[in-house]
């Protein structure tokens, strides 16, 4: 099986929409992304398309862009979505099922708090044994590092405070401003130590991509702008015996990074830059040690030294993050790799990470799954 190349990828700039369906957005990145690659509805061979919230995705997305008779797929995987309708794609290809396969992620988000309790029979464990509400499951994670490792209320915080600041160069970011350390901790509290400056943003969005094998890139002429696939790795959480009661949002991606590692051949030393799945800021110190950017207990050092941040030793999240740049659930696996392709093509602009050649994408859903995909630039 031959390699598989990103030629065309695009995103919506993520906002509060009103009164416009996921398939809009959707139909929208999706003919941005086509256009890029040169091609057409008529030259894409399967489409896969998720929406966490809307059924049928696919199809609505395809009536858009125009019905040709193509075999489409809708995807629904947590926030993994994009990401699994993306590796989708990339496995036709590789397969040598489609030459070119277009992949959609598209979200109108409900309003209001994500997760809980949810409709359930017989007695559940929201209240009994804390809450499922996100901030307060991530609020947990956190609060489980600070006390293994001694990490602070501060570092946690920094977080937001260098993904707000990288988001000022990032246009299709919803949200372009700075907010000082002491702005971050003194906001509200919603599930210590979160606080309300250290939520990803609820907000609607679309991304896409097309991929195509490395012959059809070359007999297409468009090997200049491809960005190689060097790893899709998606995992499940094995069983632990606290899943009952209480999600461990560490394992998962500790899985699906080793396995992308062993695909690429490459380790974390390797990598030029990173976007992962800060939905909550304590989120990306935790995956700093996931994803094995610092040994154990090392994530609070590396904020406070800056090496995640624009030109320090490995950035993350220059695109702004989930934080500031926003989390429409279905979309965000397909914009971080759109983030990623802008730098390895050199086109990322005030925030561009210099001499990027290799980026890595991490995505981490709860119930629990997780995806990882190791981008490298082709020419």
């Amino acid at each position: 099986m031959g390699d598989v190349y990103i030629v065309g990828i695009d995103m919506v700039k993520f906002s509060k929409t009103a009164g416009v369906g996921p398939e809009v957005l959707g139909a929208e990145a999706a003919l941005n992304a086509l256009e890029e690659a040169q091609v057409t509805i008529r030259d894409i061979d399967t489409l896969y398309a998720g929406s966490v919230f809307s059924m049928n995705i696919a199809q609505r997305v395809q009536k858009q862009l125009g019905q040709t008779g193509i075999p489409t797929a809708s995807v629904s995987n947590a926030c993994a979505t994009g990401a699994t309708a993306f590796r989708e794609a990339m496995f036709s290809v590789k397969a040598g099922a489609a030459k070119i396969a277009l992949a959609v992620g598209c979200e109108v988000m409900p309003r209001g708090l994500l997760g809980g309790a949810g409709d359930s029979e017989g007695i559940t464990t929201e209240g009994l044994m804390g809450s499922a509400t996100m901030p307060a499951v991530f609020g947990e994670a956190g609060q489980e590092h600070a006390a293994k490792y001694g990490t602070t209320f501060a570092q946690f915080a920094k977080v937001s405070v260098k993904n707000h600041h990288h988001s000022t160069m990032n246009p299709k970011s919803i949200y372009q401003k700075e907010t000082p350390l002491e702005e971050v901790m003194q906001s509200e509290m919603i599930a210590y130590p979160i606080t309300k400056l250290m939520c990803s943003v609820n907000v609607d969005g679309a991304a896409a991509a097309v991929v195509m094998g490395e012959e059809e890139v070359k007999r297409r002429g468009l090997m200049d702008r491809a960005v190689r696939v060097r790893a899709s790795a998606l995992a499940t959480d094995p069983f632990q015996t606290r899943n009952p009661m209480m999600h461990d949002v560490n394992s998962v991606t500790q899985l699906a990074a080793k396995w992308a590692y062993e695909q690429s051949g490459l380790g974390p030393e390797d990598l030029d830059l990173v976007e992962l799945h800060d939905c909550f800021a304590t989120a990306e110190l935790l995956h700093y040690e996931n994803l094995g950017l610092c040994g154990p207990g090392e994530a609070g050092r590396m904020i406070d030294d800056g090496e995640t941040a624009l030109g320090g030793r490995i950035p993350v999240n220059v695109s702004g993050g989930l934080l500031s740049k926003g989390h429409p659930i279905a979309a965000t696996g397909l914009a971080n790799l759109y983030e990623l392709s802008c730098h390895l093509r050199g086109t990322a602009g005030a925030r561009q990470v210099s001499g990027a050649r290799i980026g890595l994408a991490h995505v981490v859903g709860l119930g629990t799954v997780s995806a990882v995909h190791i981008l490298e630039k082709a020419n």
